[in-house]
């Protein structure tokens, strides 16, 4: 396994981060492909055992029971000091009101419940999930400094949205002195790479950790276009992603395939490989829900792709519509 700093921190990451949105209970919350804790649990160890040491949930994952399955598995697979546990607040825990967003309230009482289904009194990145557009901006920056200075989280996160609203953010918590985010958590791909515009500059410019989510597209770079899976049939946020540019995104899975084929390796790893070319990114976020899926992440690490490969890569995409922000 290879580490890298966290941006400009000191922090030390595995250059694989491990997505825990795959291992929560299928009969709580709106994903009914995850895995529940049984099957789950293989998978975190293997990936503790090969020296991954970086894993993002949330709290909205799975109702909460992602967090639950993680923090367990570290607590007997690992030290806790040797992990980084990295999880979200934005989304709705609960009907009614303060049961969502990025207010005062939301956030002291969301990263205690956190704390409490991850079975520790810390976690070492806690991150927006989205930006709020109901709260102002400096409520929630000062809440988030008052959970670090309460020792609640070590580092500040945050996760797709604009790079204006960013680079806001940034601004308002200098201004006022406030615990600075240190990553931002975004969608990037090969079938998507409109953060390549705006927001992975701006990531290099104020030293940011970049730690891109779906590196592999939901799977989509891995496998033929019209080949489905369980998850893909019935992942609904996943099917608003690609509607639109349908006919160059073939032509992308098409030259991943051929790049692979050139290789001899799987498409996942020549997909991975990409992302982890790009200089702006610390760590991108894997699922697994098959050992064989963290054994191509892990061998991604090794290849190096050349330039025409990356121009063959690169050569079809087309612009895309904004998305991955809701």
């Amino acid at each position: 396994m290879e580490y890298a700093r966290l941006g400009t921190t000191g922090l030390e990451v595995s250059r694989l981060c491990l997505g825990c949105m795959t291992y929560g209970e299928p009969t709580r919350g709106n994903h009914e492909w995850t895995l529940d804790e049984e099957r789950s649990r293989p998978l975190l160890r293997r990936a503790i055992e090969a020296g991954i040491t970086f894993f993002d949930t949330a709290n909205v994952y799975s109702d909460g029971s992602s967090e639950e399955i993680l923090g367990r598995a570290v607590r007997e697979f690992s030290r806790r000091e040797d992990v980084v546990i990295a999880t979200k607040v934005h989304g709705r825990m609960r009907p009614g009101p303060n049961g969502a967003g990025l207010s005062r309230k939301a956030i002291m009482h969301e990263i205690d419940a956190s704390l409490t289904r991850l079975g520790t009194d810390y976690v070492d990145l806690y991150q927006i999930h989205r930006f709020d557009y109901d709260t102002p901006i400096e409520e929630t920056l000062e809440a988030l400094h008052d959970v670090v200075k309460a020792g609640k989280a070590r580092y500040i996160g945050a996760s797709s949205m604009y790079a204006w609203q960013f680079a806001t953010m940034l601004h308002v918590a200098e201004a006022n002195g406030w615990t600075r985010f240190v990553s931002m958590q975004n969608y990037l791909n090969l079938l998507y790479r409109e953060e390549q515009r705006e927001m992975l500059p701006l990531c290099a410019a104020e030293g940011i950790g970049v730690i891109p989510w779906s590196p592999l597209a939901r799977g989509r770079l891995t496998r033929d276009w019209d080949e489905s899976t369980r998850r893909s049939e019935t992942d609904k946020f996943g099917r608003t992603l690609y509607q639109r540019t349908a006919d160059a995104d073939r032509k992308v899975v098409e030259a991943v395939a051929a790049v692979a084929a050139g290789r001899g390796v799987p498409r996942a790893q020549i997909a991975l490989a990409w992302v982890l070319a790009q200089p702006e990114v610390s760590a991108p976020i894997v699922g697994a829900s098959k050992a064989g899926h963290l054994e191509d992440a892990i061998a991604a690490l090794d290849i190096v792709l050349s330039d025409a490969e990356i121009d063959q890569l690169e050569a079809a995409y087309v612009p895309h519509a904004v998305v991955g922000f809701a």
